[in-house]
């Protein structure tokens, strides 16, 4: 029976005496990512959800679960970067999904791997030219390409390129026998476990590993195999509880559903359900694949000593307001999953304040005694205090130049408020306690007199954000660097087509003359290799420090 998550108790609890930088084995981590997993879609946040996931509530329930945990930017690359560097996308020009960061910015692989962790990555990441970036090793490629190809164009902000997301996602919604995305997701399931088992007979002096596992369901296209889909055969998928017409919509949303090619499209209700019941199944998808990575975690005699962290990289729509998939500052774009397992350092317990997927790198630091080098910039902010039932930070930032964007998007979200700002758009301003659906834009207040106090505060609050914004980014200047951005890299990728094309793509190595019984390899090595747990002549289990002396099979 899987656990309540919303009655779980609040952050005020007891920490254990032991917790990072005690002088104990290192702790492997464990950190499986989803993509376009929407926060506010999950059991675990939202009690009407209608998703089916186990293994995550059973996970939740053991870890601290952070209420409400957002991306640095709605979009994959942008995202995604920001994470691994602790850094905001205007800082490391992580401008779209064909955004290249400089190899010389640190990302938490960096800082894991000179303390002598072993770091490996499988699945989709979104790196364009160099494929490491810290990482020790790939385990596969990336579903996705490496390269300039999917570059947003500001010059022509009415031209809709042929790979933006558009209306097929949701018009050919519904179950499939397989995609490639299954075929991507397989291999990366495949390619995690057996590195888990290869560390495990790797041997007494192996280093600690943190494994980084990036799955690339549930994004759309919504479509999963029948077993999945027919998970929700007894389940109605619930329709938007938001619905804005077109023309009511604000400004960067009506880009958006023009750039998505959704403009022209009036979904029926059997769409929007099918559409839904295929995302569900995507979802459960994933939940099974990490039930996978947890029993063979304790099937292998690591969970005890593994911290698993589990979030994504941006959230999806839906449908909610009209909008499907991400690329917005609405919740279920913006906000994400973040659960962050280690109950013999951390007792299992919520928080309610604000933060970001920045947070992991100064986090994972701290949880390996070391900390990011005090010379270099620093965007994220450590979750250990949360994690340790103390107060912590509580304001999040955002930056957004991707699809839909014709100058740049910024979100603060501090307390019960949130600040959205563009110079091309009308800003907006929510107070999600009261507001929690976003239909109250209280900007409005910079141009009408307030009437009562609640209005009067929202008016000071709004001024107060907006002086905030100015000071922190210069729009003109970030604009600017935009639009050299993208020019520059239409020029080089317009070039790179023409004549022998040299991928940029991570081809990693699967050598099957180093794997298996192999007259090369001492025989000692083969036989830790060969059976886990290793056993004796009588086949009683040995300890591992006896692995290399048991009797051969």
């Amino acid at each position: 029976m899987a656990p309540d998550l919303n009655t779980m108790p609040p952050s005020a609890v007891q920490v254990p005496v032991s917790g990072p930088g005690a002088a104990t084995e290192p702790p492997n981590i464990l950190y499986i990512m989803a993509d376009q997993l929407a926060a506010p879609q999950l059991k675990m946040y939202n009690p009407e959800s209608q998703i089916k996931t186990p293994h995550l509530d059973r996970l939740a329930a053991q870890s601290v679960q952070f209420d409400s945990a957002y991306c640095p930017s709605p979009l994959c690359a942008p995202s995604r970067m920001s994470m691994v560097s602790g850094l905001l996308p205007m800082k490391i020009g992580a401008f779209d999904n064909a955004s290249q960061i400089n190899s010389e910015i640190p990302t938490y692989a960096h800082y894991l791997r000179s303390k002598g962790y072993h770091t490996a990555l499988a699945g989709k990441m979104h790196f364009v030219g160099d494929q490491l970036h810290g990482y020790e090793q790939r385990l596969t490629s990336d579903i996705y390409p490496g390269d300039f190809g999917w570059a947003v164009n500001w010059d022509e902000p009415d031209a809709r390129l042929e790979w933006y997301h558009n209306a097929s996602s949701i018009l050919q919604a519904g179950p499939c026998a397989r995609s490639n995305q299954l075929d991507y997701d397989e291999e990366v399931m495949f390619k995690s476990t057996q590195y888990i088992w290869d560390h495990v007979r790797e041997g007494p002096k192996k280093r600690p590993f943190c494994l980084t596992v990036s799955l690339t369901h549930p994004h759309d296209p919504y479509t999963i195999t029948k077993k999945y889909w027919d998970r929700y055969e007894d389940v109605d998928p619930t329709l938007p509880k938001v619905r804005i017409p077109k023309e009511e919509q604000d400004s960067h949303s009506k880009r958006l559903l023009k750039v998505c090619d959704l403009w022209d499209q009036d979904f029926t209700d059997e769409q929007i359900k099918r559409a839904k019941r295929a995302y569900y199944g995507s979802v459960s998808y994933v939940d099974d694949n990490i039930g996978k990575l947890l029993e063979t975690l304790e099937d292998a005699g690591l969970a005890d000593n593994t911290i698993v962290i589990f979030s994504g990289d941006h959230g999806d729509m839906l449908g909610e307001r009209g909008l499907w998939y991400k690329m917005s500052y609405f919740e279920s774009s913006v906000r994400v999953p973040m659960l962050i397992s280690y109950p013999k350092w951390f007792a299992p317990h919520r928080v309610s304040q604000n933060v970001s997927t920045l947070d992991i790198l100064p986090t994972l630091c701290d949880l390996v005694n070391t900390k990011p080098s005090p010379y270099l910039p620093m965007d994220g902010v450590s979750m250990l205090p949360h994690l340790k039932g103390e107060q912590g930070g509580d304001t999040v930032f955002a930056e957004y130049t991707g699809e839909g964007t014709v100058r740049p998007l910024f979100m603060i979200r501090r307390g019960d408020w949130k600040f959205i700002t563009c110079p091309a758009d009308d800003p907006q301003l929510f107070n999600l306690k009261r507001d929690p659906e976003e239909l109250d834009n209280l900007a409005r207040f910079r141009k009408i007199q307030p009437q009562t106090p609640e209005q009067q505060e929202a008016k000071e609050i709004f001024e107060k954000f907006e002086t905030e914004a100015a000071a922190r980014w210069d729009y003109d200047a970030i604009t600017a660097q935009v639009f050299q951005s993208q020019r520059s890299r239409r020029v080089v990728w317009d070039a790179l087509k023409i004549g022998h094309f040299t991928s940029w793509d991570h081809n990693p190595d699967d050598d099957g003359r180093q794997k298996y019984i192999r007259s090369t390899i001492p025989l000692d090595d083969l036989e830790r290799r060969a059976r886990f747990p290793a056993v004796d002549v009588h086949g009683h289990e040995v300890t591992a420090k006896k692995v290399v002396n048991s009797t051969r099979c």
